[in-house]
């Protein structure tokens, strides 16, 4: 059985703890995404798990065996690292059949296994070239071979796509998908890239300085972020907020004295907070909240619109084209099933949810 079960981890070196008591429940076959911002100790909780870091308190569970003191080999696991950790001496097929010769694997079934994988990777061609012969991607590909041989019980991925240029990496993405549904191995993925939690997992486990904000299917995380934090940082282009106090349940008074209309009340019947639009729920309408255009950048499919309101810099995301144009006046509208109510508190810096874990 490939279940992982955390139960209450924590990690400290030295005075400073790290992870502060994190508990999450792994399913047999389920892809599952760590994501956050540099140092909230996702890359600290997947090298736990593999062994590779001591747990402080807490227990990792695999299957049915607790793994605390259990040394990597022994977990029945595979990683493929961020750096891809390639043998440059040695062609794809010995890089691949490594790990099982170490394992006194016949001869035999070490060939089975290394062409097996190279056929559901597209790796035939290149059984007998070196790394330094083979593109990122490629590489990559190898380093997934050489986890897919071991057939484990858990798959760890460890920021696999951070060295790879952004076309590749949605090539990639499309077959790290592909190859678990073909698999259904357990896989836990640590990445800082929110895009490829969503498109890749079956649950996303946001995590902020040491503990888990939230965890839930990709679209929950976007419809119905717990915090200001998970709402900040997913969502691409990030969500915009807006500070200020309910005059009345459905009128809601910036600091400059601008006053929104609401389509909805606050459920909670807050008398302070912060209230969210997500940039591609705006949509341009005759009256509504008022805001002046600064920049237009059309992709062809898309208008990204950058503009003024109240004083602060938003991001308008319209589906299709646009003939709005710098300095025209505009008025935004939203739907009231898709504006965000939270409470007042600082919302998170872009700059330091941008930086690679």
């Amino acid at each position: 059985m490939g279940t992982v079960q955390i139960r209450d981890v924590r990690k400290s070196f030295g005075t400073f703890e790290v992870l502060h008591g994190v508990s999450i429940d792994i399913e047999d076959g389920e892809f599952v995404a760590l994501v956050g911002p540099s140092g909230c100790g996702k890359s600290t909780l997947l090298r736990m798990i593999a062994g590779l870091e001591d747990i402080t308190a807490g227990e990792i569970v695999i299957g049915d065996r607790v793994v605390n003191d259990v040394a990597p080999k022994d977990r029945d696991i595979a990683m493929v690292f961020q750096n891809y950790a390639l043998y440059p001496h040695k062609n794809v097929r010995d890089n691949m059949g490594f790990a099982l010769r170490q394992r006194r694997v016949s001869k035999r079934e070490i060939t089975e296994r290394v062409e097996e994988a190279a056929r559901i990777l597209g790796l035939e061609p290149l059984l007998d070239r070196k790394p330094r012969q083979l593109s990122g991607g490629q590489r990559q590909r190898v380093a997934m071979g050489r986890a897919i041989v071991r057939n484990p019980n858990v798959f760890l991925f460890d920021e696999p796509l951070s060295n790879l240029d952004a076309k590749l990496r949605v090539q990639m993405r499309s077959e790290i998908k592909e190859l678990h549904q073909r698999l259904k191995t357990t896989t836990i993925y640590v990445t800082h890239d929110q895009i490829e939690a969503m498109t890749l997992a079956d649950r996303v486990v946001v995590m902020n300085g040491g503990v888990i904000e939230q965890v839930g299917a990709p679209l929950d995380l976007y419809d119905r972020p717990a915090s200001l934090f998970v709402a900040a940082f997913i969502g691409s282009p990030p969500m915009n907020f807006f500070e200020g106090d309910f005059v009345d349940p459905t009128t809601f008074a910036l600091a400059d004295g601008t006053r929104l209309k609401l389509p909805v009340p606050d459920p909670k019947g807050r008398r302070h907070g912060t209230i969210g639009v997500r940039p591609e729920h705006f949509t341009l309408e005759q009256s509504g909240w008022p805001a002046t255009v600064s920049v237009v950048e059309p992709t062809g499919s898309e208008t990204q619109i950058t503009a003024r309101l109240a004083g602060r810099s938003i991001r308008v995301l319209i589906r299709g084209r646009t003939a709005t144009r710098p300095g025209e006046a505009i008025h935004l509208g939203v739907e009231p099933e898709l504006i965000h109510f939270f409470d007042a508190a600082p919302v998170p810096a872009l700059a330091e949810m941008e930086d690679v874990a």
